[in-house]
């Protein structure tokens, strides 16, 4: 049994995460580090346990903000993507503006973006889903693009529809890449939603909560809605990855590996 857990990929991040906080603490205590530069872990919890109902508010306010806009972003990149897939010219055409939305920082159009859409919740959510769709873009075209040519040819013999072809085979042969793509955009629509509760005016979430704690110099608030973020972003990741296995169970990448 003991074995077992030590093979095991939950035990040995457990075991990271805590070397990582006692070399955070250690770090901190001995170079004496003032608090809004760095806050030790042990303030953070004592922090966070101070006014949890607060801090968990936040963090529901923030997940919901990313959780609609990567759907919404996924929705409109598969759409988008299949047609790429299908059209290589219009693929082609279509890099500049991917690039240009993966390319220019945030800070330079988020104004734009308030005075077009409002304060709050929806200039939130349309820049989580503005910019996490071309990784899954990306990934959709790609994707598809690499469906097994065997099936693609058993699917013209028997005539089969498009619709057919790309709900049977185009989109599985995408599913595994726009999982990777997906884990990518975890962090992104985070960092993205973070950043714009802060600058679209919004009453609640992480980033405003961060931004109002880092405007009256409260180093002890601001560390704790960075590492509520944070912990926010690992369950993200940790979702992502047990849908993957869930959904894919029958991909190779998800079988277990025979021991030679």
């Amino acid at each position: 049994m003991i074995r077992n857990l030590r093979n095991s990929a939950a035990f040995w991040a457990v075991v990271g995460a805590l070397v990582l906080g006692v070399v955070w603490e250690a770090f901190v205590r001995l170079r004496d580090v003032r608090k809004f530069v760095l806050l030790p872990p042990s303030e953070i919890v004592e922090t966070f346990a101070d006014n949890p109902g607060f801090y968990l508010d936040n963090i529901w306010v923030t997940a919901r903000h990313m959780l609609i806009g990567l759907a919404i972003s996924l929705a409109v990149s598969v759409a988008f993507g299949a047609l790429l897939a299908a059209v290589r010219p219009l693929e082609q055409a279509s890099q500049p503006l991917l690039v240009l939305i993966l390319v220019t920082p945030w800070v330079a159009y988020i104004s734009s973006v308030v005075l077009w859409l409002g304060a709050g919740g929806p200039s939130i959510i349309f820049l989580v889903a503005f910019v996490t769709v071309p990784a899954f873009v990306y990934a959709t075209v790609g994707g598809m693009r690499s469906a097994d040519p065997a099936a693609r040819e058993l699917f013209a013999s028997i005539d089969a529809s498009r619709l057919e072809v790309l709900w049977r085979l185009r989109l599985p042969a995408a599913m595994p890449s726009l999982f990777t793509a997906a884990r990518f955009n975890v962090g992104l629509g985070l960092a993205a939603a973070y950043f714009a509760e802060g600058a679209a005016f919004a009453t609640d979430g992480l980033g405003e909560a961060g931004k109002r704690a880092a405007s009256f110099n409260e180093g002890s608030i601001l560390w704790t809605t960075i590492l509520c973020a944070a912990v926010l972003g690992i369950a993200g990741q940790v979702v992502v990855v047990l849908l993957e296995r869930w959904l894919l169970h029958w991909h190779a990448s998800q079988r277990a590996q025979s021991t030679p």
